[in-house]
């Protein structure tokens, strides 16, 4: 082979190194690229999620609150009503009691 000729096969094989590391180049810029954008999208569905759930823990907190005080309401007013009855009988039951008279003798 002359000179020429392994000038003109190097030549050609710099330019398919360099078109192939080009083309590489760009597979990985395309790929990180996709990469990206997939990591964004499950990252806002993630946090979409996120959202929802404490939004639902909220309105569970705030039912079972107002459950819970609806229901020591309802404890207080039965303990009032037991106590206002427990003091009424105690009344009627001193007015229903016969006075003791002392026999003088």
């Amino acid at each position: 082979m002359n000179d020429d000729t392994e000038y003109d096969l190097d030549e050609v094989n710099a330019t398919r190194d360099a078109e192939a590391e080009a083309k590489t180049r760009a597979e990985n810029r395309a790929e990180r690229a996709e990469r990206a954008e997939r990591m964004a999208r499950e990252g806002a569905q993630a946090m979409a999620e996120h959202h929802a759930a404490i939004k639902a823990m909220d309105e569970r907190t705030v039912r079972l609150r107002s459950l819970r005080l609806a229901k020591e309401a309802a404890d207080a007013q039965a303990k009032a009503a037991e106590k206002e009855a427990k003091a009424a009988a105690k009344s009627s039951a001193k007015k229903a009691a016969p006075k003791k008279t002392t026999a003088k003798g």
